[in-house]
């Protein structure tokens, strides 16, 4: 196996310059880091990892914890980590907290053992410890899809804007009884899409009637449970909501079981894109988050802080898209389209 020294003479330079080639600790004249590229290659040589952390006190990786076994759309999220820090040089040590609060803590302190660089979270609804355990070993770190206060940075997709796309669309189709599935109490973006769904109803002269707003807890059986709900409610809807995309298939599984069709019986839309959802007959009529991206600009907000630890926080909101299906009631046109209101993509038809 070649060594150092094996490439410093391949190189013709000093064991000390190859160590600033790879560990980027002191400028080194184009010319002589493409030799010493030239050589690593040639060679095939392995730096090692380890020893290099002793001399960076880096180890070039980032832990990410997020549900991403049970959750499809981190799934999509955590592709769009590796894939940014893997083209940025960094490894990726992958928890899943599985939205407990003490796993949490528990799965991050295990990265942190790891000796990461830094942390991306998708922060559960009851993050004190959490919060405690990074801020007293000041460790970097990013929250990725749920907002926690304004002191770390923080990136996620839109959430009021879309619901309010959503209500807006099912009334404009005739709707008067707009049900919505919610996700778990204490997350930001069940709040954020509740405030969404309770201002476009007030926009449309609609009363909010708490009877049409249940908790599905962000999972597929407690979407069910609400399904029923509100389907045995005195007044029940015409149209659901649901808030992610694993409680659709909760909602589905409750219209199913009580007979009704969508949309014939019961307009649905569902804020979550799925990549087969258009399989579906009818096709889901569903908001899109930019998932991949969310990763990608966590990653990018990590290694900024790592460069620069005394910048103000930030928080990133990225915009979604409104993919029209047939689940709305609404006659099949096209694949999809950019959200109401919005411009589509330059030097792009509107319809794609």
């Amino acid at each position: 196996m070649a060594t150092m020294v094996d490439v410093a003479r391949r190189a013709g330079v000093s064991v000390a310059t190859v160590s600033h080639v790879l560990n980027e600790t002191r400028p080194v004249r184009p010319g002589t880091r493409k030799a010493v590229l030239d050589a690593i290659d040639d060679l095939g040589y392995i730096p090692n990892t380890l020893a290099r952390s002793l001399v960076t006190a880096r180890t070039r990786s980032i832990g990410l914890a997020v549900s991403a076994i049970s959750n499809p759309y981190f799934t999509e999220i955590l592709q769009g980590v590796e894939s940014s820090a893997l083209e940025r040089g960094y490894g990726l040590l992958i928890a899943d907290p599985h939205d407990d609060p003490e796993h949490e803590r528990k799965a991050v302190g295990l990265l942190h053992e790891r000796r990461v660089d830094g942390v991306i979270v998708a922060p559960s609804a009851e993050p004190a410890g959490l919060l405690e355990y990074l801020a007293r070993r000041e460790i970097p770190a990013v929250f990725l899809d749920r907002l926690v206060g304004d002191a770390h940075d923080q990136v996620c997709a839109e959430n009021a804007r879309p619901v309010e796309q959503l209500v807006d669309h099912l009334a404009g189709l005739g709707h008067i009884r707009i049900g919505l599935v919610a996700g778990l109490p204490g997350l930001s973006t069940t709040t954020e899409r509740i405030a969404g769904y309770r201002a476009e109803l007030e926009r449309h002269g609609l009363p909010f009637r708490p009877g049409l707003l249940a908790e599905g807890h962000s999972e597929a059986r407690g979407a069910e449970d609400a399904v029923h709900r509100l389907l045995a409610s005195p007044e029940p809807p015409t149209a659901i909501i649901t808030a992610n995309n694993v409680m659709t298939i909760g909602a589905l599984r409750a219209l199913r079981t009580a007979g009704l069709g969508v949309p014939d019986d019961l307009a649905l839309v569902c804020f979550d894109d799925f990549s087969w959802a258009d399989v579906f007959s009818p096709g889901l009529t569903a908001i899109s988050q930019p998932s991949r991206e969310v990763g990608a600009t966590a990653v990018r907000l990590l290694l900024d802080r790592l460069e620069d630890p005394a910048r103000p926080p930030r928080t990133v909101r990225l915009p979604c898209d409104f993919v029209h299906r047939t689940s709305c009631g609404c006659v099949a046109e096209a694949p999809d389209r950019p959200l109401p209101g919005t411009p589509g993509l330059p030097g792009k038809d509107p319809v794609s």
